[in-house]
């Protein structure tokens, strides 16, 4: 009667075994498994297979393992640039609070000023840094969501983390760089600006020329996020500007921008071809066409929530500054 199996038996019989199911797996994936995950009765490859293998595209399916490109897509960017970048400010802007806060006491700068702007630098870290930008080189929605927090939501959030109790070392400076600028500090420029950005940059000889060639494309990136900054700077300053948007002017501002922006996302959304050579489809298993839609109407979508949180903040702010000016009215008289 045969003894129990040695370990070195065992452990051979394990490793073959091993093998064998490596060698099924592999079949499998290829189609030529009874269960493979991407092949149809009989062991014949599904046509979504057999087409991706014609054409050279990806394909999607369901139970199939994430493709090797959005595998790739999806890792965090360490380029020195917006890494250096982005620390340089938050460590000026820590270290600016801590003085305030020290000097003037903490009632000069609340905390969630110091939250706020960390929102906004770690929306434009999820932009440059993580693998929202990878991703945006397979995926057109991907690409619209990158510039839109370059273009709207890290601004807005950098600014309102801003006091004039922060900036005062900064705002003579300020106010003659923006006398300097002449009509460029104007917000019809800031309009122009903006719109422009948006409208030359979607073009699709710009935009494919800017997934193609990397100085083209931080050109690009630093473009939104001036024309983002300097809009919202008109809308959201702490400082006083010679150029104050007073009365309805914030909602003419804030009307005649996004409506522009937001028709341009509508054309995106209903272009009965796709717009942009550079995607192909297939990637998280939508076509080029399908990719264009979703992210044109992110873009419509998200112009249309920006504008009414931009303006219910807007209105909230003009009543709280006609409060205080009808406070100091019965306490001083009327100037």
């Amino acid at each position: 009667m045969p003894g129990p199996a040695r370990p070195s038996v065992r452990r051979g019989r394990a490793a073959a075994t091993a093998g064998r199911g490596d060698r099924l797996g592999t079949d499998a994936l290829r189609g030529r498994g009874r269960r493979g995950t991407l092949a149809g009765r009989g062991g014949r490859a599904s046509p979504d297979r057999r087409r991706a293998r014609v054409t050279g595209q990806p394909c999607f399916v369901p139970d199939a393992p994430p493709s090797r490109h959005v595998t790739a897509a999806a890792t965090w960017s360490f380029d020195p640039g917006p890494i250096l970048l982005l620390g340089t400010v938050t460590t000026a802007y820590l270290m600016r609070w801590r003085q305030v806060r020290r000097e003037e006491g903490t009632r000069a700068i609340p905390v969630w000023r110091l939250f706020v702007f960390l929102c906004g630098i770690a929306a434009a870290g999820a932009a440059l840094i993580s693998p929202i930008d990878a991703l945006g080189s397979d995926l057109f929605v991907m690409h619209m969501v990158q510039h839109l927090l370059l273009l709207d939501v890290a601004p807005i959030l950098c600014i309102l983390g801003l006091t004039k109790v922060l900036l005062r070392p900064m705002t003579r400076r300020i106010q003659g760089l923006e006398r300097a600028a002449g009509p460029i500090g104007h917000p019809v420029f800031a309009i122009f600006f903006y719109v422009g950005a948006m409208w030359a940059w979607h073009a699709p000889a710009m935009y494919d020329a800017a997934l193609s060639h990397p100085v083209v494309h931080v050109l690009e990136h630093l473009t939104f996020a001036c024309a983002g900054f300097l809009y919202w700077w008109h809308l959201l300053s702490p400082i006083r500007s010679r150029h104050r948007l007073g009365g309805m002017g914030p909602v003419v501002y804030m009307l005649s921008t996004k409506l522009l922006v937001g028709l341009l996302g509508i054309g995106l959304t209903f272009a009965p071809d796709p717009l942009y050579h550079h995607y192909t489809g297939g990637t998280w298993g939508l076509t080029a066409e399908e990719d264009e839609q979703i992210g044109g109407a992110v873009m419509a979508i998200e112009q249309s929530i920006i504008m009414g949180i931009a303006l219910a903040w807007l209105f909230v702010r003009m009543l709280e500054e006609s409060q205080r000016a009808d406070e100091r009215a019965e306490r001083y008289g009327p100037v």
